[in-house]
């Protein structure tokens, strides 16, 4: 697949529809001896990035009258009702109970119909699935899909275009549909750093076995980065460009977490402090003249701060 045209579309197709995010540099924080560069896409509509796939997904495909179903843990189903309710689409979505209850009142709030499974995201998934063959709605898949993957792609395509300056840039991964959009754009220009908590490490697990293998979920950060199995877009490219992978604890999560608050008063959820969470640890020691850059992506924290 040509990404680098599928990326530039996806730009353009969804200009309008969602954020240009901020930049930010912080010189010597975190406790760290370096400056590191961070994208701030918890800004984003519903939170996350990933309205920029669920947009780019509506905008080039039909939508049939059965409308849009998604799987989600969360953020996407969020972002998927978001877009359709903006195009003028009906949506249902089905969440684990695992999602909480800040994410499910996100997607309530913005107009699809929710259905919340007993189980995890592969639960949610088998019963999207099911939905999906019954009345003939448009899947719209969380993480591996080409359009999916394209619309996320536009995240580093725009950070570029605002003077991205790091040689790597480190970037949590759940399904793998973030990290597959920076990939492709990137292209081995930069070195891309997987970072996924010890307990939801389904990239790591598939590099090491050869293959997307299960693996079991759980954590802080599960609700977001929970995926059981990654992606097959995100595997191949991770494969093809050498992509490395680092883990992170909980603990080092939510110390990630407490300092962005703490030190910049910016408020995210685990899973957007994930990344984050591999330099302050050490999980990822950059080399002394190493430029290093951060991709915040997520804001939905639960409980919701300020209900």
């Amino acid at each position: 697949m040509d990404w680098k045209s599928e990326i530039t579309t996806a730009a353009e197709r969804i200009k309008g529809h969602v954020q240009r995010t901020p930049v930010v540099t912080v010189q010597r924080g975190f406790g760290l001896a370096y400056p590191i560069q961070m994208k701030l896409e918890q800004l984003q509509h519903t939170g996350t990035f990933k309205a920029r796939g669920a947009f780019n997904t509506l905008l080039s495909q039909n939508v049939p009258s059965a409308g849009l179903v998604a799987a989600s843990g969360g953020n996407h189903g969020a972002a998927v009702a978001y877009a359709a309710r903006q195009l003028g689409h009906k949506a249902r979505i089905y969440v684990p109970e695992m999602a909480g209850p800040a994410k499910i009142a996100l997607i309530r709030d913005a107009g699809a119909d929710l259905v919340v499974v007993p189980g995890a995201y592969s639960d949610a998934l088998d019963q999207a699935l099911a939905y999906e063959a019954d009345t003939g709605a448009m899947q719209i898949h969380a993480y591996d899909a080409p359009a999916t993957v394209g619309g996320q792609g536009t995240v580093v395509y725009e950070w570029e275009d605002q003077g991205l300056n790091a040689d790597t840039v480190l970037i949590a991964v759940g399904g793998g549909g973030l990290i597959a959009g920076a990939m492709a754009w990137l292209d081995g220009r930069r070195r891309v750093v997987a970072v996924e908590p010890k307990t939801s490490c389904a990239l790591h697990a598939a590099l090491e076995a050869g293959d997307p293998v299960d693996v079991d979920v759980s954590g802080v950060a599960a609700n977001a980065l929970g995926a059981k199995r990654i992606g097959q877009i995100c595997f191949d490219l991770a494969v093809s460009t050498g992509t490395e992978t680092v883990l992170v604890s909980d603990e080092a999560i939510t110390n990630a977490q407490r300092a962005l608050w703490r030190d910049h008063r910016l408020l995210v959820e685990p899973a957007g402090a994930t990344a984050l969470a591999a330099l302050m640890s050490g999980a990822y020691a950059p080399e002394p003249d190493e430029k290093v850059a951060v991709l915040l992506c997520g804001a939905n924290i639960a409980p919701d701060p300020l209900q």
